[in-house]
């Protein structure tokens, strides 16, 4: 009896002792997967103009969030990828992004034609992304026709729509009401976010009374645009309205080099580099392109402090597209926080409910029976355009006047209409 006592007593230190040691294994497990980091994978154009600020901007918030000891504890850890511009390697850099580093959401592409050849890889893959850039209203589209399939694609961007009415709104202000113009041509190169941006100029440029004279698109691949500058000039318009990205060292050197006496206004991501004056040789002094967030600019406080501490880290001032990425690895941590979780689903109906206060303004995301599904919302309070134009190297904001550093000036060879009294 004493001898099986015994053997019981020793059965059961054993069972105690095997339960101690697995409880410490689980809760260090649980310890280790409680700290494990935040996988944001970036995906962009790192060698173009517009594109470059992507990574860069990515980086620069993970390390702001980090040295504050992370998102609860857990640092956002970024894996960057170089497409090339290409589609292809983008899709290969989304699997590699899914599968091999294990990415709980991408930051993918400023160009529409990629987002598009990704958004299939996101449904199948169930993996969270955002663009900080391309513009195409089939983004968002296609979010809204299949949401149970696309609800993982976040557009990051105002649409090709929203831009439009941006631009419009901007125009009538400091060139319809300001200039006294009444006419234009839109130059637009031939690519699938133009396509919306074109149709929203011919709908809303008559509404604030510039009468549309002409309609030019052209190929990405054009070198020469003195023949399109000559045709421009033939029609003898007040502005020339542009919709410009894959392209803008070379028109914006031949409009000067050519002295086209009509001002240039619109979209023009190239130019919301600040390595564009450079890169042009000063030609693009007096270019007004769209923005929605600027050095110098009180667009919301995080504004100028971002661009400063970005040309701090790495010399220049960042693109558009730079604030917008800068700004989705905020939103994507605090999502994550507010969903207590990385699962894709769980991270989606987070990233839904997002409201914050970024560079470019108040981020919200449109809602599931909304036509532009999951596209930052546009709007007075939200986030809003404002005109800049380039002068003596520097991107100075013109309108609207609550965020403007500067006011509108053209180069002498520029016929720039009456200005108002």
């Amino acid at each position: 009896m004493l001898e099986c006592a015994s053997v019981a007593r020793r059965r059961l230190v054993r069972a105690l002792l095997g339960s101690t040691i697995l409880l410490a294994a689980n809760a260090s497990l649980s310890t280790v997967q409680a700290a494990d980091p935040i996988r944001i994978a970036v995906i962009a154009e790192a060698q173009a103009i517009a594109g470059a600020a992507i990574p860069q901007a990515a980086q620069l918030a993970a390390d702001e969030i980090n040295a504050k000891g992370g998102m609860d504890g857990r640092k956002i850890e970024i894996i960057t990828y170089d497409n090339k511009s290409s589609a292809a390697d983008s899709v290969r850099a989304f699997q590699r992004a899914a599968s091999e580093d294990k990415a709980h959401a991408v930051i993918a592409s400023y160009i529409s034609e990629v987002v598009l050849a990704l958004q299939p890889w996101s449904a199948r893959l169930k993996l969270p992304f955002i663009t900080p850039g391309a513009a195409s209203n089939e983004i968002p589209l296609n979010v809204h026709k299949d949401y149970a399939r696309n609800k993982y694609s976040f557009h990051g961007y105002l649409t090709s729509k929203a831009q439009s009415q941006a631009v419009c709104d901007a125009a009538k202000a400091i060139l319809v009401e300001g200039r006294q113009m009444k006419t234009a041509v839109i130059m637009s190169e031939d690519a699938a976010w133009t396509k919306p941006l074109d149709e929203g100029y011919k709908e809303c440029l008559p509404k604030v009374g510039l009468k549309v004279l002409d309609h030019i698109r052209f190929s990405p691949s054009t070198t020469d645009f003195n023949p399109i500058f000559s045709r421009i000039e033939g029609a003898k318009p007040d502005v020339i309205v542009t919709g410009i990205s894959h392209v803008g060292v070379q028109p914006t050197v031949q409009w000067r080099s050519q002295q086209v006496p009509i001002p240039m206004i619109g979209i023009a991501s190239q130019a919301t580099n600040a390595t564009f004056w450079k890169e042009t040789n000063g030609a693009t002094e007096g270019v007004l392109f769209e923005m929605f967030a600027a050095p110098g600019t009180n667009v919301t406080p995080k504004t100028a402090p971002f661009a400063e501490a970005f040309k701090a880290k790495y010399g220049s001032y960042p693109g558009y597209a730079g604030y917008t990425a800068y700004d989705e690895v905020y939103y994507i941590a605090d999502a994550v926080k507010r969903a207590g979780s990385t699962d894709p689903d769980k991270l989606v109906e987070a990233l839904e409910k997002t409201d914050w206060e970024g560079t470019l303004g108040r981020i919200q995301f449109y809602g599931k029976d909304d036509e532009f599904t999951h596209s930052i919302k546009y709007g007075p309070g939200l986030v809003s355009g404002m005109m800049m134009q380039w002068q003596d190297g520097k991107q100075l904001a013109i309108w609207p006047p609550n965020v403007a550093n500067g006011k509108i000036t053209f180069p002498s060879f520029v016929k720039a209409g009456t200005a108002a009294n």
